[in-house]
């Protein structure tokens, strides 16, 4: 940061951060239509054929990311935005795009309400052992 001639910082290359780029690859988009189903645990996974549909020339480098790293094992929300250095927005988005072009699936994780009880686990496993 540099100061004008009045003394008034003002921003110089690259010392206002990243703040342009992330914009330029959503293409100005905040949220995506699968906004609902992509919270920071859902699970992104791209079938390995999806990489024989992939329009090279429509996807960004970011999207044929997502594809890789998705392909090779099952990863968060949050792991893509961390691997890829990107705001977890920006990575909706981009899978977001990626789901409407079927080259991803999204799941999310049972909810714990929704998880046999202990005590059932437990009486199958002693019925399962007095066979």
């Amino acid at each position: 940061m540099t100061a004008d001639g009045e003394g008034a910082p003002r921003w110089v290359d690259d010392d206002a951060g990243p703040v342009v780029r992330p914009y330029a690859m959503t293409r100005g988009r905040t949220r995506s239509a699968a906004e609902g189903k992509l919270d920071l645990i859902a699970v992104v996974v791209a079938d390995s054929v999806s990489q024989a549909r992939v329009p090279d020339q429509t996807l960004s480098p970011e999207h044929l990311d997502i594809i890789e790293l998705s392909r090779d094992s099952p990863q968060s929300v949050a792991e893509l935005a961390a691997e890829l250095d990107l705001p977890v927005g920006v990575v909706r988005v981009l899978i977001g795009d990626l789901l409407h072009a079927a080259l991803v699936r999204v799941s999310r994780p049972v909810p714990p309400a929704e998880l046999p009880d202990e005590k059932i686990l437990r009486e199958v496993i002693n019925g399962l052992r007095a066979l």
